[in-house]
């Protein structure tokens, strides 16, 4: 029943995947308080480097990113060694790992960053509190800059080549779940009426300007994307959204990226005006690799990718509860079940 995931999978002339399982990112809030990746985080991610590809946990590219307390950066000398060794310890276990690139934008918060702006691709505020820090409220962003936005591109393709030096095979660029760059791709948060708002285009070019730039500094044999065309976590769906991924995705498809993953869930949830779920119509729209995710077992996974439904299956939460997960799914092991108390500490 799962004997679709265990056969090679070539990216590109770069990278071969041993398997078609790849661990989802995971943010588990464990780096040190100068976001360091700490020895616990090497052991954590080298035990599961059996997945064909580990895609590590949302990783800051510069300080007013931070949205969550104790999240890694790539920022800094000292977190570009940190991650060295969780890289080494991967690839001595025979695995690949990919760096998760991320700015929160408006869910950041200026505790973590000495006061400051908190940047948006508009001055609207989300409503709420920061996760695990519920006494701090969110704050009413400012709206980026050009300046800002130029800097944030340059920024982005700096953590990339950092998460190179750093020892990553790649690098996902993250785009969804309602963080800094999906905040332009939503018409709930762009409200601009510059070359950034308004239409399909102008509402893609942050996205496809920070692609370009990373596809310039490190390859894109190296450069993945997520994305979530379904707006359901800090964002409101708004129908006019399937338009700016209708124009995007095949934007995206001529970078020929290493590839796209799916920001959902619940791939089960259903979105009128993208006619389905998320994998669905991706799948669509996108010619390129594939991954799917949200909620799918091994079984229900590699049903879906011989069906062609996508082309590799991400696995979030069963990673944290069986670090053997790979092994158990391919040996027809039991799988420990996940609970939310296995999230106090990294196994």
């Amino acid at each position: 029943m799962t004997a679709s995931l265990f056969t090679p999978y070539k990216l590109n002339d770069t990278l071969t995947l041993s398997n078609k399982i790849l661990m989802a990112p995971l943010t588990r809030c464990m780096a040190d308080d100068d976001l360091v990746p700490t020895l616990k985080m090497v052991d954590y991610y080298a035990r599961r480097a059996e997945a064909g590809l580990i895609i590590s946990e949302a990783t800051i590219i510069r300080p007013d990113a931070q949205g969550y307390p104790n999240t890694p950066g790539l920022f800094t000398p000292a977190q570009i060694d940190g991650w060295r060794k969780v890289t080494d310890a991967v690839h001595k276990s025979g695995g690949k790992i990919f760096a998760q690139l991320w700015h929160t934008g408006r869910v950041a918060h200026p505790h973590f960053f000495d006061g400051g702006d908190v940047l948006s691709s508009s001055a609207q505020a989300v409503e709420g509190t920061v996760p695990r820090m519920r006494e701090l409220v969110y704050q009413t962003p400012k709206a980026a800059t050009l300046d800002d936005i130029k800097q944030l591109v340059v920024d982005y393709a700096q953590a990339a080549a950092n998460a190179i030096d750093a020892g990553f095979d790649g690098v996902e660029i993250h785009a969804a779940n309602g963080y800094l760059i999906d905040q332009f791709l939503h018409h709930d948060n762009n409200r601009r009426e510059d070359e950034y708002g308004q239409t399909p285009a102008n509402m893609s070019r942050f996205a496809l300007e920070v692609v370009d730039a990373v596809v310039a500094t490190i390859g894109a044999d190296r450069t993945a994307i997520r994305v979530s065309p379904g707006a359901y976590f800090n964002m409101a769906a708004d129908p006019r959204d399937r338009d700016v991924f209708d124009y995007l995705l095949p934007e995206l498809a001529k970078r020929h990226l290493a590839f796209l993953h799916g920001g959902i869930f619940d791939d089960s949830m259903q979105f009128d005006y993208l006619g389905g779920n998320i994998s669905t119509y991706l799948r669509s729209v996108y010619t390129g690799t594939l991954v799917g995710v949200g909620s799918y077992t091994a079984e229900t996974g590699s049903a879906a990718i011989t069906d062609n439904k996508f082309d590799l299956l991400a696995i979030g939460r069963p990673f944290i509860a069986n670090p053997d997960y790979v092994a158990k799914v391919r040996d027809g092991g039991e799988l420990v079940t996940y609970a939310d108390s296995m999230l106090a500490e990294l196994i």
